[in-house]
């Protein structure tokens, strides 16, 4: 898969000139994938079979290389842009983490990085552990009790709540005004966990920053289905983007 370096811009690999451009851009709620987005996502399906330099372990064929990891399905998004000169091509992105990273080469980055080892997430995630251990120390001797173990549990649930707060903060949206908000600004005061880490989110951010105009988008699941959830989902299947996290991050972001 082709990347105009430093942009994860991906070149179309097959003609796409009989195709009219869409004037306006999609409802990521409620479409059907437009033809640009059908061969952005073909082309990413290839590559994902194909690519040997990360490994996951999708659930839906015998792999030797990866039955050792745990199987998951994952949704990823296209993202169909245009550069200031009018040519085009397209964004990836995947949900959460792809084969325990946030980074792979010819994808978008997250909104904020939540593995990386020197940041304070990672930091407040030791500190927490520590507490923990004491905690579980204290309960291990019989002191289930005492003003020791009773002020653990308190500064570990305000380190918690901190950490939580300072993690939400730290995700900045983006809208094609140039203006951002975080999730308690968007959502109030109980934002949904993993707001911001679906893939629609991720590919508006990086179009805005690197000046690309969103053309259209669409996102398809790959893999076995997910093994929680009310909502079944079938391997190369499009949809829309989800209710609970989505809409009013990108309410915001196309706003």
């Amino acid at each position: 898969m082709e990347n105009t370096a430093p942009f994860c811009f991906t070149d179309f690999n097959q003609p796409f000139a009989h195709i009219e451009v869409p004037t306006e851009f999609n409802n990521p709620f409620n479409y059907e994938p437009h033809p640009l987005c059908i061969l952005a996502s073909e082309q990413l399906q290839r590559h994902i079979q194909k690519q040997n330099v990360w490994k996951h372990n999708f659930g839906f064929e015998p792999n030797k290389e990866v039955e050792e990891l745990k199987e998951i399905g994952k949704m990823f998004g296209v993202l169909v842009v245009q550069k200031q000169d009018g040519a085009l091509g397209f964004l990836s992105a995947f949900s959460g983490k792809l084969a325990n990273a946030n980074h792979h080469k010819g994808f978008v980055p997250p909104v904020f990085d939540s593995l990386d080892e020197a940041g304070f997430l990672n930091q407040g995630m030791i500190a927490l552990k520590v507490i923990n251990d004491q905690v579980k120390e204290l309960q291990a001797a019989g002191c289930k009790a005492t003003n020791e173990l009773l002020m653990l549990k308190q500064k570990r649930k305000a380190h918690s709540q901190a950490l939580q707060h300072r993690l939400f903060t730290a995700y900045q949206f983006l809208n094609k005004h140039g203006q951002t908000q975080n999730p308690y600004e968007i959502f109030g005061k109980n934002p949904p966990a993993g707001a911001g880490e679906c893939a629609a989110p991720k590919l508006l951010q990086y179009a805005y920053q690197q000046h690309l105009k969103p053309v259209a988008m669409a996102e398809f699941w790959w893999g076995s289905p997910p093994s929680s959830g009310s909502v079944s989902k079938i391997h190369g299947h499009f949809y829309a983007a989800c209710e609970d996290k989505c809409r009013g991050i990108l309410g915001w972001m196309m706003g």
